[in-house]
């Protein structure tokens, strides 16, 4: 008789996340608690850094899989969730998690975005929401408020913006939260709702430039940004949701807006992964589906 002794996985740390990269924003910049609170829900989550893939774009923002240690992938503008869709319906088993800006998700890659939330794929995507284009010095980008003066707005953005939330709600994203990077432990949790949910998430996190953006700052955030789950919130109100979302002025609500558990993801749809991952398949095609392409060709 073999005794099987079934060893405890030791915990790990956020300093175990820790990428070979350092990050380079600005000091101040948003996107360090966005990092700082995905670590944390890795690692509160009790996952190993071989079981997450981390997929970025383009962008000040997008530079963020070199700066964790999970499996990563620094990929095209826009292109992020396109690379996301091939990664977790070969291996579901993975957590994939997607990163990138505004710019990124919702102008350069508005297309991918759509057409993942209505497949619902099993991703987490995080933007980190900063109103601007930062990489390429200051910008309009599709989250500028209309009026917004930059660099090529410089009497003012005549465009009205995108507005997340509404948009991934009404094209059948089945997780739909906003976080701000001044809260944390409540944007750590979002990201943990999100990366435990099974289907798509979005994250739509205010970030702020603090080098090109001098409107949507960190104080302009504090002041108006309220918890909707301190207002007793109840996200599974579809028509509640969208008012919420469209709400901005001198109260922003950030959290879970909207969130369904009863819509299949993409991959428990998918009848090729019945037989399990592709990804950990036996290479080459069995003697049996050999023949009959070899019938049906001839």
């Amino acid at each position: 008789m073999v005794l099987q002794i079934e060893r405890e996985r030791p915990a790990l740390t956020v300093k175990d996340m820790k990428g070979h990269a350092d990050p380079d924003w600005c000091p101040g910049c948003g996107d360090f608690g966005v990092l700082h609170s995905l670590k944390q829900a890795i690692v509160e989550l009790g996952l190993y850094p071989h079981e997450v893939l981390t997929i970025s774009g383009i962008g000040c923002s997008s530079n963020l899989p070199g700066y964790i240690n999970t499996y990563g992938m620094h990929t095209l503008h826009g292109r992020a969730l396109a690379v996301a869709s091939g990664a977790q319906l070969a291996n579901p088993n993975l957590k994939i998690i997607v990163t990138g800006g505004d710019g990124d998700g919702y102008g350069i890659g508005g297309n991918h975005l759509l057409h993942a939330m209505r497949r619902n794929l099993d991703v987490t995507y995080i933007v980190m929401d900063n109103q601007i284009y930062g990489l390429t010095t200051g910008q309009v980008s599709p989250t500028s408020v209309k009026g917004m003066k930059t660099k090529s707005t410089p009497t003012g953005n005549v465009d009205n913006p995108i507005n997340p939330i509404p948009l991934a709600i009404s094209a059948g994203a089945t997780y739909v939260a906003r976080g701000y990077t001044g809260q944390v432990r409540h944007l750590t949790d979002l990201i943990k709702g999100g990366m435990q949910h099974r289907g798509f998430a979005l994250i739509d996190c205010f970030s702020p430039c603090v080098t090109f953006n001098r409107d949507n700052t960190h104080e302009f955030f504090k002041q108006r940004t309220r918890k909707l789950e301190d207002e007793g919130h109840d996200p599974t109100d579809f028509h509640r949701a969208i008012d919420r979302g469209f709400e901005w002025g001198e109260e922003i609500p950030i959290g879970l807006f909207w969130k369904r558990e009863d819509l299949p993801a993409l991959d428990q749809l998918e009848p090729v992964l019945e037989q399990g991952p592709v990804a950990t398949r036996a290479l080459g095609v069995d003697a049996d589906n050999a023949r009959k392409l070899v019938a049906e060709l001839m």
